[in-house]
């Protein structure tokens, strides 16, 4: 089940043919997952190239790789590779292809995922290009979403916190903007909203959103997405402490309610520590979702799913 791309750089190049898809491939990777993996990547090298901090989006792309039975080599940090020396992104692609079967980077610069995919002689995956897009954490929420609420057409999700920066928050949109009936509550101080790319979007497909900045309004949803307020964005570290707690959820919003509590984390305080053991709270399976989604990927883009 080939994707018709090469590379994925943006939740704005999929249709809904293939999310489904995609989604189908991750249900049978789960199951190969649970009896340990399997050797579908056996002679597969994907290389890992982290040039902004990650845990869970390295981790999980190096634990798909490993439990298809790959191979993986790594670059951690601008400043231990060549591009500290002022290599191009297009070079590093050029050369690092001749090592891999596979590319996945993290980099700090809007559009690099892009200068990287248009030279790439592999196929490619963003891993989260600055305050850009996250397509892999976007579909493995998907994931979560239908596993959790047994539909994705529908649902109403709250979105709460930094949503001018976080990647997480614009990619997750546009994918949902690929069903049906969803509806929007958009919760952030007046500084960090919804940027107006993503909100025009909306009003281009015709979706129901509403922006506030009261938390209560968003404990109704069926998904409540927090994230946290990105330090690494702010030129003014003062604005930063201003803002970084704005929104704390705490175990006592979720008495009687049914809504599921989403993170791409790491979290910083804005999600209390007594949420954890609630059945609410699927942050922490979303993480596992992660390794099946990246295996679901890999596999397709080599051509062996």
């Amino acid at each position: 089940m080939p994707l018709p791309f090469r590379h994925i750089t943006s939740t704005k190049q999929f249709s809904r043919g293939d999310t489904d898809n995609i989604l189908k491939v991750a249900r049978a990777m789960e199951k190969v997952l649970e009896k340990g993996g399997n050797d579908l990547l056996a002679g597969k090298i994907l290389a890992a190239l982290f040039y902004e901090p990650s845990t869970r989006t390295r981790l999980s792309f190096e634990t798909a790789m490993q439990r298809l039975g790959g191979d993986v080599i790594t670059a951690d940090g601008l400043q231990f590779s060549s591009m500290y020396k002022g290599e191009t992104i297009e070079d590093t692609m050029m050369v690092v292809g001749q090592y891999a079967d596979i590319i996945a980077m993290r980099h700090p610069e809007q559009g690099s995922a892009d200068r990287a995919a248009a030279i790439c002689p592999v196929p490619f995956l963003n891993a989260g290009d600055g305050p850009g897009q996250h397509p892999t954490q976007a579909l493995l929420d998907l994931y979560t979403i239908e596993k959790e609420k047994g539909k994705i057409d529908g649902i109403h999700i709250a979105m709460v916190g930094d949503l001018k920066f976080g990647r997480t928050v614009h990619s997750l949109s546009y994918l949902l903007g690929l069903y049906k009936n969803v509806r929007f509550t958009l919760v952030s101080p007046k500084e960090l909203v919804m940027p107006e790319k993503v909100t025009s979007y909306y009003k281009e497909k015709g979706i129901t959103y509403e922006e506030t900045d009261d938390l209560s309004k968003g404990l109704g949803a069926d998904i409540i997405y927090m994230t946290r307020v990105q330090k690494e964005r702010f030129e003014n570290v003062d604005e930063y402490e201003r803002l970084k707690l704005k929104y704390i959820l705490r175990a006592e919003h979720l008495a009687g309610r049914k809504a599921t509590v989403l993170h791409p984390l790491p979290r910083v305080g804005e999600i209390t520590a007594d949420v954890d053991p609630l059945p609410n709270a699927a942050y922490f399976r979303e993480v596992r979702n992660g390794v099946i989604i990246r295996m679901a990927l890999l596999a397709m883009l080599l051509g062996k799913a």
